[in-house]
């Protein structure tokens, strides 16, 4: 991996869950991510509390932010977790990546993050908040 491609991710929280809602559906305000594609509507949240189902936990690559015409940065992520057989969910932005991990495969994760060249910083701030960047 060279140095373009190697990031420091930040784990963030709140833990998330993944829904996949009719078109028709209106999600509640809770939502980190929103794609409406022809299957219906994919709705990444905060897991809500007593909530029960599958967790996911999120891997942000916002400190090494980069632009569109920057090849690589997404499969760098995501190419030493496939080749750990560990299942992901990405949502990207303009500058930066997203990756999310069923929770209880957390520390594999990070385990290949690292052992690809990430930098890999756990938490953000207060457990139980939105999910916001820190930039």
């Amino acid at each position: 991996m060279n140095s373009l491609t190697t990031q420091h991710l930040r784990i963030v929280s709140p833990e998330f869950v993944i829904e996949q809602l009719p078109h028709a559906a209106s999600p509640e305000d809770d939502w980190i991510v929103l794609v409406r594609a022809p299957e219906g509507l994919t709705v990444v949240r905060a897991v809500r509390p007593l909530e029960s189902g599958e967790r996911w936990i999120g891997f942000y690559s916002g400190a090494t932010a980069h632009d569109l015409d920057v090849p690589g940065m997404l499969l760098a992520i995501i190419k030493p977790l496939a080749e750990a057989g560990i299942p992901v969910f990405v949502a990207s932005t303009s500058d930066a990546d997203l990756v999310l991990v069923p929770l209880e495969r957390e520390q594999q994760a990070v385990t290949a993050l690292e052992e690809a060249g990430h930098q890999v910083q756990s938490g953000d701030g207060e457990a139980g908040a939105p999910f916001l960047s820190q930039r």
